[in-house]
C-alpha cells in the first residue's frame, strides 16, 4: 500500500458540487492498493500514519504526531498512485489493485485510523472527486507499506 501524506490547514472532497468530507488541521491522505495488500497491511500503515511526526512541538520542531496534536484525517482513495511511468507517456495502471480488492482495503484503513483514535473523513471510492487542501508547510510525504 502506498500513501501520499501531507499536512494540511484543511481539506475537503466534493462531488458532483456536494460536500463529502471535509477536515480542520491534520492529514490529507491519498491511498493506493496494490495486488498483494491485505488488512494487515492496511493496518501497518494507518499506524505508520496516525504515529508519522509532522507536526511541529513547541520548538518548532517536526516531533509531534496527528495522534498527539488531535488532528483529523481526509483518506481519499487514488489508484493512480500504482501508475508506471518508466514507458512512453501514457501510465500503466497494472499494478493497481482491482477495485473489488481496492476498495475494501482503503476502508480497512480508515477503520484501523478510527481504531487508534483518529477522526476520520473519507472520500467515495471509485467517484471523480475534487479534493481540495491547503498545504501546510508544504510537509509532503510518500509511505509504502507491504507484507
Amino acid at each position: 500500500m502506498r500513501a501520499l501524506v501531507q499536512r494540511v490547514t484543511e481539506a475537503r472532497v466534493i462531488i458532483q458540487g456536494a460536500l463529502v468530507g471535509d477536515i480542520g488541521a491534520g492529514l490529507c491522505v491519498l491511498v493506493g492498493v496494490t495486488h498483494d495488500d491485505d488488512e494487515t497491511v492496511a493496518r501497518k500503515l494507518a499506524g505508520k500514519v496516525w504515529n508519522l511526526r509532522v507536526f511541529p512541538d513547541a520548538e518548532g520542531t517536526m516531533n509531534e504526531s496527528v495522534g498527539t496534536m488531535g488532528g483529523s484525517v481526509l483518506v481519499v482513495s487514488q489508484f493512480t498512485l500504482y501508475g508506471n511511468t518508466e514507458r512512453g507517456r501514457r501510465p500503466s495502471w497494472v499494478d493497481a489493485a482491482r477495485p473489488e480488492v481496492a476498495e475494501p482495503l482503503v476502508g480497512a484503513f480508515a477503520d484501523a485510523l478510527r481504531q487508534l483514535g483518529a477522526t476520520v473523513a473519507t472520500g467515495e471510492f471509485g467517484a471523480d472527486m475534487q479534493v481540495e487542501l491547503v498545504n501546510d508547510g508544504p510537509v509532503t510525504l510518500m509511505l509504502e507499506v507491504s507484507r
